[in-house]
């Protein structure tokens, strides 16, 4: 075949249309193309036969053509393709930012109440570096994870932005997506373009619930930048990018039913992230001065005793979970919310007993025991309803 085709159905001239170069015709504009089909028809009014016509004779594929002209089809076997002009119009308002990135601060509050433990310190380090260091925290739920996240940022006065995943989140609500605003189609930054322009810290907020879709972020994870294919642009990271992860799994699973959703994670993806932490609950003094804090907040100042009894009691059941005992744990986080419950009706048995009936009825009637054991309002040993890793009842 020669470099052009006669095309007899064009009346009064015959037209040769040169074939493009393949990449040339991968990366053509839809301004350039209608220009083409256009000059190639003698109208901007097309048919479907007349656009087969134009791609048989220019080497483009008709389903790859067709569909990008779909928004001007007009009815059946018709398209009415806009002017040049128009379409770069279009195209340049594509591009543009639905919001100024700097036009907002995203740097957390910091929290009177917070008592910095674990691995606060080392997270601390870590931001304050500014080099970039991927990180993933794996714990149980309720004990801080987050919040120590949240709060090194809040000290060192960085930006965060925190994404909270489920098994639906998709590129499009990571990286950005055209967006409709205002009657115009505009292309909009999602989270993850808004930390790497900022040079904010990334939150990935339980990660281990994300699908493969979240394996868009692996160029990102190697401190790389990002290409956006929707718009031609390449985002590089701005100084002091950062990613931590928080999940209440290494990304291996479930089997336990604790954490229901929890997916595997593809490993190419997990060994991105340069360090793991174990955040566990916090030590006995810690959790009592948590308590403290956030009862004075509430201005309960007669609490020490109730604040030794909660935490002995958290302290107990956590224990004979990890020995096997028990399926269930009391968090810090349940300790707070009792702390609160307290400040309402004023009567801590009262608070106990609605803080715990999301657990199963055995097990909310062997942890009220046990705080009355605790409390001094009983003598006798509790016995847990599970039994230990040898076989025995755990109680106490």
């Amino acid at each position: 075949m020669g470099s052009g085709v006669d095309h007899p159905s064009i009346t009064g001239y015959n037209k040769k249309v040169n074939r493009r170069p393949m990449s040339t015709r991968l990366n053509i504009t839809n301004a350039d193309l209608i220009d083409e089909v256009v000059a190639f028809n003698g109208s901007a009014e097309v048919t479907t036969q007349g656009l087969k016509d134009f791609c048989e004779s220019a080497g483009y594929k008709f389903t790859t053509i067709n569909n990008r002209f779909k928004n001007y089809r007009t009815g059946r076997g018709k398209f009415s393709l806009p002017t040049a002009e128009i379409v770069e119009q279009l195209e340049h308002t594509l591009t543009q930012d639905v919001v100024p990135t700097e036009s907002y601060d995203l740097t957390p509050e910091v929290d009177e109440l917070y008592v910095p433990f674990g691995n606060y310190k080392d997270l601390s380090t870590i931001v304050k570096s500014g080099l970039f260091y991927p990180t993933y925290i794996q714990g149980l739920s309720g004990n801080g994870k987050t919040q120590s996240v949240e709060q090194v940022c809040a000290k060192l006065k960085r930006e965060l932005i925190r994404i909270n995943f489920t098994v639906e989140t998709d590129e499009s609500d990571l990286i950005g997506g055209f967006r409709l605003v205002d009657g115009n189609t505009v292309f909009q930054y999602g989270p993850v373009v808004e930390a790497l322009k900022r040079g904010a810290i990334l939150l990935l907020d339980e990660v281990d619930l994300a699908s493969n879709k979240v394996l868009c972020l692996q160029s990102i994870l190697e401190g790389k930048g990002l290409y956006l294919k929707k718009t031609g642009e390449f985002i590089q990271p701005a100084p002091g990018f950062n990613i931590i992860a928080c999940a209440n799994t290494k990304g291996r699973g479930c089997d336990t039913g604790k954490f229901i959703g929890a997916n595997v994670q593809n490993e190419a993806f997990l060994d991105r992230f340069a360090v793991t932490f174990e955040q566990g609950y916090p030590t006995p003094a810690i959790e009592s001065k948590i308590l403290v804090r956030n009862f004075t907040a509430l201005k309960i100042d007669e609490c020490m005793s109730l604040v030794e009894n909660l935490v002995t009691w958290a302290d107990i059941i956590r224990r004979t979970y990890q020995d096997g005992g028990i399926e269930d744990v009391v968090t810090t986080r349940r300790l707070v919310n009792i702390a609160r419950a307290y400040a309402i009706w004023g009567d801590i048995n009262k608070a106990i007993e609605l803080c715990t009936n999301r657990f199963d009825d055995d097990t909310k009637s062997v942890f009220r025991e046990l705080y009355d054991k605790v409390s001094g309002a009983v003598q006798e040993p509790v016995d847990f309803p599970h039994t230990g890793p040898h076989g025995e009842a755990a109680s106490f």
